[in-house]
């Protein structure tokens, strides 16, 4: 997959959403006949090719395309689609705030490539009355009244990302924002006002500024925040959402900024290094959990980060006692359950706590930086991280990672 344009009018009272979208890609060896793409539940009604009608169907969440002849591998080849559907999940309507937004599932929205493996580039465009605002994936770009007195918001992301990290939030938003360095922190609520944003999102530069530092890396672009109807929290592309709950918590509690701390370290880890397949996933999630518990560290001391090392000890500890522990490289992961999912979580993020008193800090945090430098805009699978750590150490880290790690 080289590149995604898609046009997205949602129609929120209805819950619904209809699309066009082109899509471009590259063969990978010769006498490609068919495309495959994941779809979700949505309906495609027509693909074509060079203005000429493709036979296609959908099956259980997916898209054969048939191509009227082989695609050549040295040349891109775009196809146009057409679609419609009420998403179950993936598309989130709230219709007494006006407001739609993405959560997870790329391909209940947009047909594409689920797996997290394939990147590619995204313009994305979103119709909507002239009262909604809007924030979405990418540098955002004028936007366009249209005759009928509509907006179209539209989005450029330059930098291919896996499509599960595509997304947008609209609605009946109030904004504020704050400058970070060359870049602008674009704060977004219904029901705050933007000196309650600027409250709750006042330590995002600093965040973002530890994370560029420990990664090597600084951040890219613009970032977007928005508190949603509900969600427990998703990162997209330069772009987190949380829930409106969740901001009156910081409001009522303004040490409790784990959650903005995890989706903004989602930037670097998940985002720009991303796992090959879903097996590595704690690569990013176990990633995001313990860079969060650094931010702490650094921000409100060592009391926070031993919180979180005490709070991940236990929770290994009780998945042990009720025999559903599971080695961090995880061959199934399908369908996980809480169990499955705090082993990538909270076990992840206590195996690198462990990992950095085993190297000590010097060696840790170097091979933290050569990895995600080394892999940024890459998948990753967990022999790259082992390779980068190890070298940091000059020595095998086999021992740790046997132990750890690997089933």
């Amino acid at each position: 997959m080289l590149h995604y344009d898609v046009a997205l009018v949602p129609d929120i009272a209805g819950k619904r959403v209809t699309g066009q979208m082109s899509v471009t890609l590259k063969p990978t060896h010769n006498d490609v006949t068919a495309v495959f793409l994941d779809s979700g539940e949505l309906n495609v009604t027509s693909v074509t090719h060079n203005d000429r009608a493709l036979a296609f169907e959908q099956h259980n969440g997916h898209l054969r395309i048939r191509l009227d002849q082989p695609a050549p591998t040295d040349a891109p080849t775009t196809l146009h689609l057409r679609y419609e559907g009420a998403p179950p999940f993936g598309l989130e309507f709230a219709p007494d705030r006006d407001e739609v937004y993405t959560v997870f599932s790329t391909s209940q929205w947009m047909p594409s490539v689920d797996a997290p493996d394939e990147r590619a580039t995204l313009a994305l465009s979103l119709t909507l009355p002239p009262e909604l605002k809007a924030a979405g994936t990418g540098r955002a770009m004028p936007s366009r009244t249209l005759p009928d007195g509509r907006v179209e918001h539209r989005w450029m992301l330059a930098s291919p990302m896996p499509a599960y990290v595509y997304g947008f939030a609209a609605g009946r938003y109030q904004q504020a924002a704050l400058p970070h360095g060359k870049s602008t922190l674009h704060l977004l609520s219904v029901n705050r006002s933007p000196q309650q944003l600027k409250q709750i999102f006042a330590r995002t530069g600093d965040m973002l500024a530890f994370f560029a530092d420990k990664s090597g890396l600084p951040y890219q672009g613009d970032y977007s925040q928005a508190l949603v109807a509900r969600t427990i929290g998703q990162e997209m592309a330069g772009l987190s959402v949380m829930s409106e709950a969740y901001g009156a918590e910081v409001l009522d509690k303004p040490d409790q900024i784990a959650l903005v701390a995890h989706e903004a370290a989602h930037q670097w880890w998940g985002n720009r290094v991303t796992c090959a397949g879903w097996e590595h996933f704690w690569l990013n999630e176990g990633f995001a959990n313990f860079m969060t518990a650094a931010y702490l560290q650094h921000a409100q001391g060592e009391a926070g980060y031993q919180a979180k090392i005490k709070a991940w000890r236990e929770r290994v500890e009780l998945l042990r006692a009720k025999g559903a522990d599971r080695p961090l490289v995880y061959p199934d992961w399908k369908a996980p359950t809480a169990d499955d999912r705090a082993v990538v979580y909270q076990k992840g993020a206590y195996v690198l706590h462990l990992l950095r008193a085993e190297m000590g800090e010097d060696a840790f945090w170097r091979g933290i930086r050569a990895y995600t430098q080394a892999n940024d805009g890459r998948p990753v699978v967990t022999a790259d991280f082992q390779r980068a750590m190890e070298q940091a150490a000059g020595r095998s880290l086999q021992p740790f990672f046997g132990e750890w790690i690997y089933p």
